[in-house]
């Protein structure tokens, strides 16, 4: 990784203003009529919405995706000796052992003892979980379960527990199930990859008929992805491990598409992170393990040609990585030109965040 420019290694230089009414609070319905912005090069972009993906996509192209789904992870009770606590399950360490970060945490020290109520079945049941260890990384605490006829904490997480819907949306209607992809299969995440949520089936069978490739990777979104950064120069964040999975079918997959002159698009900045992690070494490799990549001005990109992704947090590594493709003044403008846009002719505005609207980022509006 190249070393970012002055002002990019900078936190302060991803900040920007976003008013309160442009966090969306719930999804576009159906999912596809979502907002997209077009990024086509340097210099132009276009407003459409999600459902007009394929028409910036060409035969012979690949899209990657992130297959995890999110985990009922958010568990809510109190303590033995009073006082309401919740935890949100991060990382399974062992049988009904986890790290979990815990509010509120200066309060939970290890040997602390604390009991959940299920949120669906037989309420006379408890959970209960003692502190068994403080993560300094993380600042989370490891649990040790303690679960009803000794049951593997995993496989009742529906019961105990319910989908940990980001801090900024406060006044949701949507269902549970509009919290996950529609191509998500493996268990394991504690929020979503949400550049995927705006995909429905009927759009993924459009885009496999033009003859466009669809094949899957996997990362587990942890603290790594949502803790924001907090150093004033960037270049010293330390991202948490987060677990992955690139397939050696994906990897085939990529480098065929690359021979017959496909462009590989990762559906996310998790997919991303998944790619450029098989690829530190320079090339392209089936990997399962843990990443810590960090991704931000001066990067050199192995794998990804262009992405789709969301509008991210001010003073995030999301918007770092953007940042890394487009430029960082390019995409703080992309922003203001999103807020400052019309909301006709698709009746909305551009909505922010998790549950907000897309953009794609074409292989020519790559910064020189």
């Amino acid at each position: 990784m190249d070393l970012a420019s002055h002002r990019d290694r900078a936190l302060d230089a991803y900040d920007y203003e976003l008013p309160g009414d442009r966090v969306a609070q719930n999804p576009a319905s159906p999912r596809d009529r979502s907002r997209l912005l077009v990024v086509a090069s340097p210099d132009a972009h276009e407003h459409r919405q999600f459902c007009d993906l394929p028409d910036y996509l060409r035969p012979g192209d690949l899209l990657v995706v992130n297959d995890t789904r999110v985990l009922a992870a958010r568990l809510r009770g109190h303590k033995y000796t009073g006082g309401a606590v919740e935890a949100l399950l991060l990382e399974e360490q062992g049988t009904n052992l986890w790290l979990a970060l815990v509010r509120p945490g200066k309060r939970l020290p290890v040997g602390t003892v604390m009991e959940f109520e299920p949120v669906a079945g037989d309420d006379r049941d408890r959970l209960v979980a003692e502190v068994v260890s403080i993560d300094e990384e993380t600042g989370g605490r490891v649990l040790k379960f303690t679960t009803p006829g000794d049951r593997d904490l995993r496989l009742d997480l529906d019961r105990w527990g319910s989908l940990p819907l980001p801090p900024y949306i406060t006044d949701s209607t949507a269902p549970p199930d509009r919290y996950q992809t529609v191509y998500g299969r493996v268990d394991g995440s504690a929020a979503a990859p949400t550049a995927g949520l705006h995909f429905t089936e009927e759009l993924l069978e459009r885009i496999a008929h033009m003859g466009v490739g669809r094949v899957h990777v996997t990362l587990h979104v942890g603290v790594g992805t949502f803790r924001p950064v907090e150093v004033s120069d960037i270049t010293t964040h330390r991202m948490h491990q987060e677990w992955i999975e690139v397939p050696e079918a994906t990897v085939a997959k990529i480098q065929e598409t690359r021979d017959r002159g496909g462009r590989v698009f990762a559906v996310g900045t998790t997919a991303i992170r998944a790619l450029e992690s098989a690829a530190r070494t320079g090339q392209l490799l089936p990997y399962s393990g843990k990443t810590d990549l960090f991704i931000y001005p001066g990067y050199r990109w192995q794998v990804v040609d262009g992405f789709i992704t969301n509008f991210h947090l001010p003073k995030s590594s999301l918007l770092m990585l953007v940042s890394a493709f487009l430029g960082r003044d390019r995409l703080l403008a992309l922003y203001r030109t999103a807020l400052e846009a019309p909301a006709e002719p698709f009746g909305v505005p551009y909505r922010f965040y998790s549950f907000g609207d897309a953009m794609l980022v074409l292989p020519t509006a790559k910064a020189v």
